[in-house]
């Protein structure tokens, strides 16, 4: 199966500079194309706390008890912008689901921030440095890759490519959550 995900175009260095590292990616494919991974993180139970764009602190432990979406992503990424309308109303409509979204990739906060106003989320945005990103969760080898973890903790699911509300809650009903309205 085709792996729909985002690689960046590099930019040309300036002759002593380092470039920055890019997820490596594949050709794009249609929105309901994504892969699902065994579940993958370097824990058990990963632990995440970052800043947030908005000034707040997002850590995952605060969210036990609750399904949690954790959505690495970039805003040069096209199936990633295509994904977050969807995520938001998932965050949004969704009492039992919390989403929380990565910005992986070398950008200001100040940019991040103008990007958000014209491309808005009803969930937190925190920015991820590619040169050090969260030590539980793998380095993404593809933008955008989403892990599902629980309500104890524990990493459910991890989807390459760009997932729909459906698969998040079709991999919530399998792993004996609640079930999708209509199921």
């Amino acid at each position: 199966m085709a792996v729909a995900a985002c690689k960046r175009e590099p930019a040309t260095p300036a002759p002593e500079a380092t470039p920055a590292p890019a997820p490596a990616a594949t050709a794009q494919a249609p929105a309901s194309a994504a892969t699902v991974a065994r579940p993958s993180a370097t824990k058990d139970v990963p632990s995440l706390s970052l800043a947030t764009v908005d000034g707040k602190q997002f850590n995952l432990a605060d969210h036990r008890g609750r399904w949690v979406v954790v959505n690495f992503w970039a805003t040069w990424c096209g199936p990633c912008l295509k994904e977050m309308p969807a995520l938001s109303a998932l965050d949004t409509m969704r009492e039992h689901i919390d989403v929380v979204g990565l910005a992986y990739e070398d950008t200001t906060p100040e940019e991040m921030q103008a990007f958000l106003i014209k491309h808005p989320v009803s969930y937190p945005i925190a920015m991820v440095d590619v040169y050090d990103p969260p030590k539980d969760f793998e380095t993404p080898a593809g933008l955008p890759t989403t892990y599902l973890i629980g309500p104890d903790g524990r990493v459910a699911k991890r989807f390459i490519g760009p997932v729909e509300p459906h698969d998040i809650e079709k991999a919530i009903a399998d792993a004996g959550g609640p079930k999708p309205k209509g199921a």
